[in-house]
């Protein structure tokens, strides 16, 4: 981890009402003692990102590489689904007037295997047919084999008859289009392209789809006390796994990631390394370096850019950086391991699940707490916790943003929001799973 001090000594707000900001170098600034709520840095990051949006940043992919992907533009189904009527089970197609109350017996013809274009369908007669074939002209209905008697289709070559219950019209046929019809909206852009929306595509003959090309971000993580895993570790130094978290997250969102080597804590080098990669990324992303200590070397590389520091009501996570350098938009994560990922999760893949339609969003869910717990009032709280199959949820370790162990244990996000100070056992969070 990069250890950076998280900024607590900084005042917590008397209020939320409004962001109490001014415009500073293009950017929101704040007054003193003052933090901006998670929704207003929420939008901030989305107006920093929105202009990458405009520049029609699109690729065209064959289907099976634009897993995860953003869908670009709206896709209009080229034909229905089902494109004609099939049996939804292996039985016999038949003309429901042919079935009265009471059942019939029907001479069977010839079988309509999937695949085939059947002969039209003689009134009293009854044609055994496969799960997905097409219904014959003159068929309205298809009675299960498991309800015939008897029970079974006839060998090949073999005449016969088959008794059959009562059936209705429509019984066990999907009708052409029931699913989408030719001309709809198939998926809007914007859509996340998972297996399922993939699998829709393929249905409707389509080969290649247009998607939003990923973000490319260059990740940056800094500290002279930090040192590469696998190295020799010396005394008073740590391992960095901000870099290691950050780029696993970020890559597992969908986002094409440059990762630089740890930065010192010379502003100078720093300014120059990230001008070396600036101008083939999309963004920066910096971890640590961003609250008020003595050696804050991302702060100090960025004297004279269009970027501010400043706090939002939020834990872990409070200080943020926020703005651009030559240019590049900018985002400046906390160095404590758990902050730099919350502050992932809470500001940066949200929009760009809005923007981009990739990665796909936290969807909140519903837990009961499996412990009490307390919450600063004017911070938006959020610890790590684990939700069992029962519905509640356990907290894995504290509220402190080093514990690594605690957040390798968790599978999910638990929030506590502003106004809340303490809440029971029992009592209801949302949760968004990792």
């Amino acid at each position: 981890m990069t250890a950076r001090t998280e900024g607590r000594t900084m005042h917590s707000p008397p209020h939320q009402h409004g962001d109490a900001s001014h415009h500073v170098h293009g950017v929101h600034s704040q007054t003193p003692h003052q933090a901006r709520s998670v929704a207003l840095h929420r939008t901030a990051v989305a107006e920093l990102l929105a202009p990458l949006l405009a520049q029609g940043r699109t690729e065209t992919l064959v289907l099976r590489d634009a897993l995860g992907k953003g869908l670009a533009h709206d896709v209009p189904a080229p034909l229905s689904l089902p494109p004609f009527a099939n049996s939804q089970m292996d039985g016999f197609a038949v003309n429901s007037l042919d079935v009265p109350d009471g059942g019939a017996e029907l001479r069977v013809v010839v079988p309509v295997p999937a695949g085939a274009v059947p002969a039209a369908l003689d009134r009293g007669t009854a044609a055994p047919i496969m799960t997905g074939a097409m219904i014959p002209a003159g068929a309205d209905a298809v009675v299960p084999v498991e309800r015939a008697v008897p029970d079974r289709f006839p060998a090949p070559g073999e005449t016969t008859t088959v008794w059959l219950a009562a059936t209705a019209a429509g019984t066990f046929v999907r009708s052409a289009g029931s699913d989408i019809e030719a001309g709809e909206r198939a998926l809007a852009a914007g859509t996340f392209l998972g297996p399922a929306q993939l699998g829709l595509l393929a249905a409707l003959g389509i080969a290649e789809v247009t998607v939003r090309r990923p973000v490319t971000v260059l990740l940056a993580t800094t500290g002279d006390e930090v040192v590469e895993p696998g190295q020799p570790l010396p005394a008073g130094k740590i391992y960095d796994s901000n870099g290691t978290l950050l780029e696993s997250a970020m890559r597992q969102a969908g986002l094409a990631v440059v990762r630089t080597a740890i930065a010192s804590d010379h502003p100078d080098e720093f300014r120059t390394l990230l001008r070396g990669h600036a101008g083939a990324v999309d963004l920066i992303v910096t971890t640590g370096g961003v609250s008020k200590g003595a050696y804050e070397v991302v702060r100090q590389a960025m004297e004279g850019q269009a970027t501010e520091f400043l706090h939002v009501a939020m834990q872990p996570g409070g200080p943020q950086g926020i703005g651009t350098f030559d240019g590049v938009p900018f985002l400046g994560f906390p160095g404590n391991p758990v902050s730099c990922l919350v502050s992932f999760e809470m500001f940066l893949r949200p929009v760009l699940a809005e923007l981009f339609g990739s990665p796909a969003p936290r969807i909140p869910a519903r837990a009961r707490l499996g412990q009490s717990l307390s919450s600063p009032e004017h911070k938006h709280q959020v610890r790590r916790g684990t939700l069992q199959g029962d519905g509640t949820v356990r907290l894995e370790g504290g509220e402190s943003s080093h514990l690594m162990h605690a957040l390798a244990g968790s599978n999910a996000l638990v929030h506590i929001p502003v106004g809340v100070s303490a809440l029971a056992e029992g009592d209801e969070v949302e949760v968004w799973m990792l």
